[in-house]
């Protein structure tokens, strides 16, 4: 009888933690538009108001951000559907990060899989002067190509941090178990999440490796390109750009999902791990060095693959701001979690709905879409709340720069640097010792008008504490430049 009350109890609260907010539904962003197995929506970061969406056949289409647009509205901005190995599975073209400073020099980057041999390619891409909604297919120039020795686990997703260099998720090689242990071995780029510099050349690369990076002129320690390693297939990651995190969510074996705070130089574990367990060998593994997810789930409810995922800094649902929003390509469900001084605070179901998610997107106003494959070609976005702004993007704009004390000061091991920016530009924040050398770049791109919270953790930009003493931050923007001084304490 105990074991029968028990039992029902067990059930009752897992029924209760994927019980979804019976107010937060989905809504078809564009009711006149399908997309063919669409993988990423974003924007151009030009003030536009424009949608980009990325679609695995090697197209990109672009239309205006407006539910009422049509397909006579649409345009193809890319077509390199003569370029890749296939337009199913895992390959394709499967990612698309525009230029910090696009509205200026017009340069696109994609990834895509190529066939003869099947390789990864990272990619530029240049606008067409007369035309913004063309890009020029004829522009191509190669940064990066990596073999991919299977047919799955080639990652996709490209970013632009707020350092303004280029991230790229590397899966581990496909397959099954990662056989070949690329995931572990440092002088392989697959199983990784690499970093460069795309801003200038040398004689043998088409980019820089940030002085920064781990290996950064230490090849024989580990490529220097390589930023994390010990990841699986990081198909969809974002960064925060109030906090600066890095989420990352790594798609598991067969049993667990992760997602993972991106730190540079950090071990993630796969295949010694998957979640937070041992899987090879499946008992007694060493955990040493490795750096563990903040949430993982298992396959128990019919989840499968997990999608990340952006902080949500949108309008239509205020009450959500801040929260980590995520789903599983399988089960439909998506979550929201919050993540506040490396603990994850709450974690629960937002909705659920079955349209094979392949991935989350951003407007230029930072609102969330919910990006379906073929099955549906829909593009979802959710439901306005009572709360919602009545304008998207009405937020209250600051009339200056201003930067503050930040706070709390002294401390130790974190503090948060607040500031406004009033319009849209480049934008710097960097932190320095007493003698005036510069020990953390935080921020480092193009960023909207409104207020940002970023936080610092004691550290520089190679991961090493740094050590008690007075530090000075200055944030340079436009004509705009002003330093504050603050105290770390042990």
């Amino acid at each position: 009888m105990k074991k029968t009350i028990s039992t029902v109890i067990l059930l009752l609260l897992i029924n209760l933690a994927y019980a979804q907010n019976p107010n937060i539904t989905l809504t078809d962003a564009f009711p006149n538009l399908t997309f063919t197995s669409a993988l990423h929506l974003t924007h151009s970061g030009d003030g536009t108001n424009r949608i980009f969406v990325v679609q695995q056949n090697g197209k990109i289409i672009v239309l205006p951000n407006d539910s009422n647009a049509t397909v006579s509205q649409t345009k193809t901005f890319l077509d390199i559907s003569n370029k890749i190995s296939s337009s199913s599975g895992e390959q394709g073209l499967l990612g698309l990060a525009f230029h910090p400073n696009y509205a200026s020099n017009g340069y696109i980057y994609v990834n895509y899989t190529a066939p003869s041999p099947l390789r990864t390619v990272i990619a530029r891409y240049k606008v067409k002067p007369a035309d913004p909604n063309k890009i020029d297919s004829l522009s191509e120039y190669k940064l990066l190509e990596i073999n991919q020795p299977f047919t799955n686990h080639n990652g996709g997703s490209v970013m632009f941090g707020m350092d303004g260099f280029l991230y790229i998720g590397m899966g581990d090689g496909g397959s099954s178990g990662d056989p070949n242990g690329n995931a572990q071995n440092l002088q392989v780029l697959l199983g990784k999440m690499l970093r460069i510099d795309i801003n200038d050349t040398t004689a043998t690369r088409r980019y820089l490796i940030p002085a920064t990076n781990p290996f950064y002129n230490n090849p024989t320690a580990g490529k220097e390109e390589i930023y994390t390693w010990g990841m699986r297939n990081p198909w969809k990651y974002s960064q925060d750009p109030v906090t600066g995190l890095i989420y990352c969510a790594d798609v598991g074996q067969g049993t667990w999902e992760e997602i993972d705070i991106i730190q540079n130089g950090k071990n993630y574990g796969w295949k010694t791990m998957e979640g937070f367990v041992c899987y090879s060998p499946s008992t007694g593994c060493d955990t040493t060095g490795k750096t563990l997810p903040i949430k993982a789930y298992n396959h128990s409810a019919g989840d499968c693959s997990v999608t990340g995922g952006y902080v949500y800094r949108g309008y239509r649902r205020p009450e959500l701001r801040g929260a980590y929003i995520y789903g599983d390509y399988c089960s439909g469900r998506i979550w929201m979690l919050r993540y506040n001084n490396g603990i994850v605070t709450s974690d629960s179901l937002l909705t659920q709905k079955s349209i094979a998610l392949t991935s989350f997107g951003v407007d230029q106003y930072n609102e969330l879409y919910i990006v379906a494959s073929a099955a549906s070609g829909k593009i979802w976005r959710l439901n306005k709340s009572p709360l919602a702004l009545n304008v998207e993007g009405n937020e209250t704009v600051p009339k200056e720069y201003n930067l503050m004390q930040n706070y709390p000061n002294p401390f130790n091991p974190s503090t948060a640097i607040s500031y406004n920016v009033p319009k849209a530009g480049f934008v710097k924040l960097q932190i320095f010792d007493i003698t005036g050398k510069q020990i953390r770049s935080l921020v480092n791109t193009i960023q909207h008008p409104g207020r940002y919270d970023i936080s610092f953790n004691g550290r520089d930009d190679y991961g090493n504490v740094l050590p008690s003493g007075v530090y000075f931050y200055t944030l340079s923007a436009d004509n705009y430049s002003e330093t504050k001084k603050m105290l770390m304490l042990k």
